[in-house]
């Protein structure tokens, strides 16, 4: 009977752990999908006389993309003029800050650098990351990056990164590693 138990607390617990990094590794598979280059938990100068910090920072074929991104999943209540964002999944609810205002703010960091390509910002959630009431504006899956994002054919690909290179060049040399990992 011990027996028993004690395999069916292991098989919960590896379904656990199978499904959170199938999760993980979707959006890092999609960010893989989208990056011509890219650079990871990286500071730039947030015009303040400061640094902001920049979890994924992305050439994409469309520009640059400051990606943010979180691990909530379930129905999630938000908006963007919400301060806090409300996550509900198995009986359990908590609310969190909503990541938009912080997201602007690296956006526009960043566009002080990059002057000459186009910037956009993104949180990503995970793919089972329930918005059914409504999805703030900056909000996008990792399905939806490859839509967005995806790299074009050959040729196409080669003209961009003739275009781009110079302003990511610059970009890439303001960056600085960045410690401050905690979320913003």
């Amino acid at each position: 009977m011990a027996a028993a138990a004690l395999a069916i607390v292991l098989a919960v617990v590896l379904v656990v752990v199978v499904t959170r990094r199938r999760r993980r590794e979707s959006m890092a598979g999609a960010i893989k999908a989208i990056s011509i280059d890219s650079r990871t938990d990286v500071s730039l100068p947030d015009g303040n006389d400061g640094l902001i910090h920049i979890e994924h920072l992305i050439l994409t074929a469309k520009g640059l993309l400051v990606l943010d991104t979180k691990a909530v999943t379930g129905i999630i209540f938000a908006s963007d003029g919400l301060a806090e964002w409300t996550a509900i999944e198995k009986q359990q609810r908590f609310a969190f800050r909503n990541p938009q205002p912080a997201l602007l703010d690296r956006i526009a960091a960043l566009r002080l650098v990059a002057k000459d390509i186009p910037v956009s910002g993104y949180v990503a959630f995970l793919a089972d990351a329930d918005f059914s009431k409504g999805r703030p504006t900056h909000v996008i899956h990792p399905d939806e990056l490859l839509e967005r994002f995806g790299k074009p054919g050959h040729a196409e690909l080669e003209r961009v990164i003739d275009a781009f290179s110079p302003q990511w060049e610059r970009v890439v040399a303001t960056c600085q590693p960045s410690f401050n990992l905690a979320a913003d």
